[in-house]
């Protein structure tokens, strides 16, 4: 079964990258059937929302147009605490639970903010030979995230 480390690491990179911009290395640490989720509870309707939904196609589609979006150029760092790794040997998978802190630094580079507080539930598969992203949900608690921020967290 593949350590705890390198399915910390997995977790670690994919944040560096979608850091650094690396939309192709992000993608790189995904398995073909990779699904993508943004969701969060809505207390007002009482009701679970999905703010994005996307397979692996449709992540490298929404990566490839981000040029052609009116939005916000603010720098994002997330910092993730991986919190739980619950391997499943027979399902060659592993499941995690992070948390995520994203902080937006202004163009200028004058002023970083707390952006967005949640939980990352990742699916990783083990069964090649290095993990891959099966499934990411970021569940967030933040809902309030203004206009034009189109890159996913």
């Amino acid at each position: 079964m593949t350590s705890k480390t390198l399915i910390d690491e997995l977790i670690y990179r994919s944040a560096l990258l979608m850091d650094s911009k690396d939309f192709a290395g992000f993608l790189d640490l995904c398995d073909p059937a990779f699904n993508y989720s943004i969701t969060a509870y809505i207390p007002e309707i009482r009701k679970e929302t999905a703010w994005l939904e996307q397979n692996k196609e449709g992540m490298k589609l929404l990566f490839d147009t981000l040029p052609r979006h009116n939005s916000d150029h603010a720098s994002l760092s997330r910092h993730l605490t991986v919190y739980t790794v619950e391997q499943d040997e027979a399902a060659k998978q592993a499941k995690t639970i992070s948390f995520l802190q994203a902080f937006k630094t202004s163009l200028d580079g004058g002023a970083t903010e707390l952006f967005a507080v949640g939980k990352v539930h990742d699916t990783i598969s083990l069964s090649g030979d290095k993990p891959l992203l099966l499934s990411r949900n970021v569940r967030l608690e933040t809902r309030l995230l203004g206009i034009g921020f189109h890159i996913p967290l």
